[in-house]
């Protein structure tokens, strides 16, 4: 199995270094890089080509989001795992909206940083328990608080769980949803999960309501 090629950035040398010495016995992984800021990773993007950012929020210059951002849209195979200290929702939201596709608090262990990795790089996402905590307790407090408007699924949600959630309430199967989209019955398993997780529902029935409940799709 050809190894998983990662760039970190974080303006920390130690901090580097640290991921480095945990990550250093993993066969799937190498280490092909590293940038202190933005300007020095998108030196490096094009000649190395990772598949995988590990990036840190705090940066000199352009943040964390914002290059998650910017890379999202001039390099989409290149995905993100943020590894961070700042764990409140904004950031947490912030990151998601940017396009990472998987967040983490720095104090977290070897090996779930390591389980992060492999499910990011086989086309999943991944959250570290206590992060998936603040997104269900975020969500739950604005939907029942009747004053403020709903939370809109865009906020929520990626694209590509809003169009597999659209097409679970249309009526679609596992393997229909995998055919249509060209990815294996795992990952369309795989979004069902993050998506019920996200939006704190336990079953398709439900999927089904909030889609219609928030015009995701017609009936």
């Amino acid at each position: 199995m050809e190894k998983i090629k990662i760039i970190l950035v974080d303006d920390h040398q130690l901090v580097r270094d640290g991921i480095k010495a945990l990550l250093g016995g993993i066969p799937e992984i190498s280490i092909i890089g590293e940038a202190a800021d933005g300007e020095e990773l998108f030196s490096k993007l094009d000649t190395l080509k990772p598949d995988l950012l590990i990036m840190d929020i705090s940066l000199p210059g352009v943040s964390g989001i914002e290059l998650t951002k910017k890379i999202c849209c001039s390099h989409p195979g290149i995905r993100v795992l943020i590894l961070s200290m700042y764990n409140n929702e904004e950031f947490i939201f912030n990151a998601l909206k940017a396009g990472a596709k998987g967040y983490l608090p720095k104090n977290t262990t070897r090996d779930e940083l390591v389980e992060a990795i492999i499910a990011i790089r086989n086309g999943g996402e991944y959250y570290g328990d206590s992060i998936s905590k603040i997104m269900l307790k975020s969500y739950v407090k604005r939907a029942s608080d009747e004053e403020k408007p709903a939370v809109k699924p865009e906020e929520l949600l990626t694209c590509r769980e809003i169009e597999i959630l659209k097409l679970y309430a249309e009526g679609f199967i596992n393997k229909e949803i995998g055919d249509k989209l060209g990815i294996s019955i795992r990952t369309v398993e795989t979004h069902k999960n993050h998506i019920m997780r996200k939006l704190g529902l336990k079953s398709t029935v439900e999927m089904v309501k909030f889609a219609i409940r928030n015009k995701i799709v017609e009936i």
